[in-house]
C-alpha cells in the first residue's frame, strides 16, 4: 500500500485519496484502484497505467512570443485564451484518436512518431499552422471572437465547426489532404438559444453531414460531436452530475472543455466525485515543432501533474466532445447515450433522435422525444442552451 500512496502523493493525490480507492475513468478507459491491501500490486500497476495515460494526453497552454494577432499586436494569450487552449486540447485528442488510436502512449525513451509530431505542429502559434490560435480567432470572428477577449463554450464549438467548414472549402478549391480528417457536428437544441430541454443529437443530421464531408465513395466519414451546455444558473445543478460523470466512461469521449468558473480547463477523467483536468493556465514560450526531427523533446506538450477539483464545483457552462471513427462507433455512442437517458430519467444532458424536430411548436411527443425531457416542470428553471 505504501507504493501506491507514494504514487498518489507525488502526483498531488493525498493519502486519504489512496485509501478511498475506486475506479478512475479517463476518456472511456477504466483503471481499477483499490484500497484493499490484498490488491496493492494490482492497484499500483493500475495507477501507473493511469499516469501513463494521463501524461500522454496532449497539453496545450498559454504561449508567449508568437506572431502578433492581427491589428491587436498581441503576442501572448495570457489572461484570455484559456477556452481556446481547452478547445485545442480537445481537438488534439480527436486527432490522436484518429491517427494513433486511443491506446497510444507517449514514450520519452523512444523516437517520436512522425504522425504525432505532425499533430503537434498543426497547433503551432502561427498562421501557417492549421489549428493555431490565429486561425481559431479568424474562424470564430462571426461568433464574436477577438484577440484579447474571452469566449464561452458555445462560441468555441461553433468556431471549431467553422474551422472544419473552412478546411472543407479550401480542399474543394485547391485539393490535396485536408487538415481535419473528420467532420464536426455541433449538437444544439430545437432552436438555438432556447431554454429548457436537453439538446438533441439527430442521427439524420449527422448522416447528411458525414455524406457531404466524406469522399465520393464514402457513405460515412469520421465525426467529432460537440455538445455545448449550461447545466445550471450560478452553479452546476446536482441533478446533472450522474449523467455528466457517465460521459467520461463512454469510449468515444474527448473530455469536457470548461471547468473552473471564469477559467477554462480541460476535464479528461473522474474518480468518484473528483474531476481530473489539464490546466492551460501555464505560460510557455513558443516552440516550433519539426515533424522530421524524431528525437525532439516534446515534454512541454505533456503534463505529469494530475490536478483535480470537485465535479460539482465546475462552471455550469461547458462543452462535451466525442470522436466516432465510423458509423458503427456513432451508433454505439447513440445507443449508450440512450441508455444514460433511461438510467438517469428526468435529468439527461443530451438525447438522441432519428430526425430533426419539424417545428418548435410541435409537441415533443410527436417528435419521438418522449424520454428526452424531465417530468419535473421545475427543471427548465436551471436549463439553458448556450
Amino acid at each position: 500500500m505504501q507504493r501506491l500512496q507514494e504514487l498518489l502523493l507525488r502526483h498531488r493525490f493525498t493519502a486519504a485519496d489512496s485509501s478511498s480507492g475506486g475506479e478512475i475513468w479517463v476518456l472511456g478507459i477504466c483503471y481499477k484502484v483499490s484500497a484493499d491491501a490484498n490488491d496493492e500490486a494490482v492497484s499500483a500497476h493500475a495507477f501507473e497505467e493511469f499516469l501513463n495515460d494521463f501524461s500522454s494526453r496532449i497539453w496545450i497552454t498559454y504561449r508567449k512570443g508568437f506572431e502578433s494577432l492581427g491589428e491587436s499586436k498581441l503576442t501572448s494569450d495570457v489572461g484570455w485564451g484559456c477556452m481556446l487552449r481547452s478547445g485545442q486540447i480537445l481537438l488534439a485528442q480527436a486527432l490522436v484518436c484518429h491517427y494513433l488510436g486511443r491506446t497510444w502512449r507517449r514514450n520519452a525513451c523512444q523516437e517520436c512518431l512522425q504522425e504525432y509530431l505532425q499533430i503537434l505542429q498543426s497547433f503551432g502559434d502561427s498562421e501557417s499552422c492549421s489549428f493555431s490560435i490565429h486561425n481559431l480567432l479568424e474562424a470564430g470572428r462571426p461568433f464574436g471572437l477577438a484577440a484579447g477577449s474571452w469566449l464561452g463554450p458555445y462560441a468555441l464549438c461553433r468556431t471549431l465547426e467553422a474551422l472544419a467548414k473552412a478546411d472543407e472549402d479550401q480542399n474543394a478549391k485547391k485539393g490535396g489532404k485536408r487538415a481535419l480528417p473528420f467532420a464536426v457536428y455541433v449538437v444544439s437544441g430545437e432552436t438555438e438559444g432556447d431554454r429548457g430541454g436537453a439538446p438533441v443529437r439527430c442521427v439524420e443530421d449527422a448522416a447528411v453531414l458525414c455524406s457531404k464531408w466524406g469522399e465520393a465513395t464514402e457513405e460515412w466519414s469520421p465525426l467529432v460531436v460537440l455538445v455545448p451546455l449550461v447545466l445550471g444558473l450560478d452553479k452546476l445543478n446536482p441533478r446533472y452530475l450522474p449523467s455528466l460523470r457517465a460521459t467520461f466512461t463512454l469510449p468515444q469521449s474527448l473530455g469536457v472543455a470548461g471547468g473552473k468558473p471564469g477559467a477554462s480547463t480541460h476535464l479528461i477523467g473522474v474518480q468518484g466525485d473528483q474531476a481530473m483536468y489539464l490546466d492551460p493556465h501555464e505560460n510557455q514560450q513558443v516552440f516550433a515543432v519539426t515533424p522530421e526531427n524524431l528525437e525532439l523533446d516534446t515534454s512541454f506538450y505533456h503534463c505529469s501533474v494530475v490536478r483535480r477539483l470537485p465535479l460539482d464545483s465546475i462552471d455550469p457552462s461547458l462543452a462535451i466532445g466525442f470522436y466516432c471513427r465510423d458509423r458503427a462507433e456513432f451508433d454505439d455512442l447513440c445507443a449508450r447515450s440512450s441508455e444514460l437517458v433511461k438510467q438517469y430519467n428526468g435529468a439527461p444532458i443530451f438525447t438522441v433522435a432519428e430526425k430533426s424536430a419539424p417545428s418548435k411548436l410541435q409537441n415533443s411527443s410527436d417528435m419521438g422525444l418522449e424520454e428526452s425531457f424531465s417530468k419535473d416542470p421545475s427543471s427548465e428553471d436551471d436549463w439553458q442552451m448556450l
